[in-house]
């Protein structure tokens, strides 16, 4: 079922979500050549805590941290550990959620680890494009399809592959709802989008072939030719006047500067 949220839970919601992004924000100041990823999970946690909500992952079906930090080949999901340490070159993918108030926020963005080379930032590039590209499909009184639809002809035309097994999803006072959100599908199908329906849009693009590789840890996804994957979700609110993005990236992204993508 598809809960529809009222204004004041869009808000409620709003809040959530802006303080994943904060979150995100400072996680970016520390996200340098030497640094290991469970450094950047002790901080996150922190940051969530002192800032009067709880880390929405923590727990969440048995994952033992705050934020997933994925490198490099890795999609999504891989738990952040002090035997991995980031080097110049690399990209982590940072997803984190909160629970504020009684509701969830939830967003990633894939960050550059120093200088990274041209092909990667343009896989970067392209990806965050098209989350992009499908929240302006998400419009009111128009199908789920064509949010998804847009998100593959976009990366794909750039000669990208969208990942199948991972899919974006609802979102409210649980992390995830109904609807499914995929990165690929037909336009004019699925679910209608109506005003109040809440939705995690979130990109997850190879730059190489579509196939993953889900490993033994029961988190991890990585590509399965050990190509890089960039990933960036924003959580959005179907409105009357358009798609309302309820997270952020100008938090973290005033953190980056001139190095953002």
């Amino acid at each position: 079922m598809i809960y529809l949220k009222t204004d004041e839970e869009i808000e409620l919601m709003r809040a959530a979500n802006q303080l994943v992004g904060k979150t995100l924000a400072e996680i970016a100041k520390h996200i340098v050549p030497g640094v290991n990823t469970l450094q950047l999970d002790k901080i996150a946690e922190e940051f969530i805590r002192d800032n009067g909500a709880v880390p929405a992952f923590l727990g969440y079906n048995g994952f033992p941290n705050t934020i997933t930090t994925s490198v490099n080949e890795q999609v999504v999901h891989s738990i952040p550990s002090a035997k991995v340490i980031l080097k110049e070159g690399d990209i982590v993918s940072v997803d984190c959620g909160t629970i504020l108030n009684g509701f969830v926020g939830d967003s990633a963005y894939t960050f550059c680890v120093g200088e990274v080379n041209a092909d990667t930032k343009a896989l970067l590039k392209a990806t965050k494009e098209s989350l992009y590209e499908g929240i302006r499909h998400a419009i009111e009184g128009r199908r789920l399809g064509d949010i998804s639809y847009a998100v593959q002809t976009y990366c794909e035309s750039r000669g990208y592959s969208v990942v199948r097994e991972l899919v974006g999803h609802g979102i409210g006072r649980k992390m995830h709802e109904e609807p499914e959100v995929p990165n690929y599908g037909r336009p004019g199908c699925g679910p209608l989008l109506r005003n109040g329906m809440c939705i995690c849009i979130e990109p997850m693009i190879n730059r190489g072939s579509k196939n993953v590789v889900f490993e033994r840890d029961g988190w991890t996804v990585r590509t399965k030719d050990r190509k890089c994957s960039a990933h960036y979700e924003h959580c959005i609110a179907i409105r009357p006047e358009g798609p309302q993005i309820l997270s952020s990236f100008e938090f973290l992204e005033e953190v980056l500067g001139n190095n953002a993508i």
